[in-house]
């Protein structure tokens, strides 16, 4: 098991799109554009050699809900564009009928909170394009170095 505890650090990611335990924008979310927000990140600790991102939902009812994986991101890249393509990138499957995109929050009922989890990794992964999280995180085991978690909440429009 991953100590998530422990990695705590000074690395920083935030959005200019929501304030972290603010509401995410309808831009981001199944009600909008359905487009991954503007990320940005600062502090990464040495040894960084790529970062991988995973956003989920963990209020989702029956399991976590994964909305995106991403890994193999360059430790010279600090900022996603809005609309970000992960053409150049590692992108794992959502689940959202197996994508590899970007799927914004769409909460069945009620408010929920989505975790935007950016780790640091010493290493470059060995995972094919559409890697699930669960072998994002097997394959992350012993090489994270740093992690941080910028929270955005969302409740569907009716």
């Amino acid at each position: 098991m991953l100590c998530f505890t422990c990695l705590k650090g000074t690395m920083k990611l935030s959005s200019p799109a929501f304030s972290h335990n603010g509401s995410i924008p309808s831009q981001y979310t199944c009600d909008g554009a359905n487009v991954s927000p503007s990320l940005q990140w600062s502090d990464e600790p040495a040894g960084t050699k790529t970062f991988a991102l995973i956003v989920d939902d963990p209020d989702a009812p029956a399991k976590v809900w994964v909305h995106w994986v991403v890994f193999n991101i360059p430790n010279t890249v600090r900022s996603f564009a809005e609309g970000a393509s992960m053409n150049e990138f590692g992108a794992g499957a959502t689940d959202f009928n197996g994508k590899t995109t970007y799927g914004g929050p769409c909460p069945p009922s009620g408010s929920h909170h989505y975790h935007f989890t950016l780790y640091a990794l010493d290493t470059r992964l060995d995972l094919a394009p559409g890697a699930t999280k669960e072998q994002l995180l097997a394959a992350m085991q012993g090489h994270i170095i740093e992690q941080t978690t910028l929270i955005g909440t969302y409740q569907k429009k009716k």
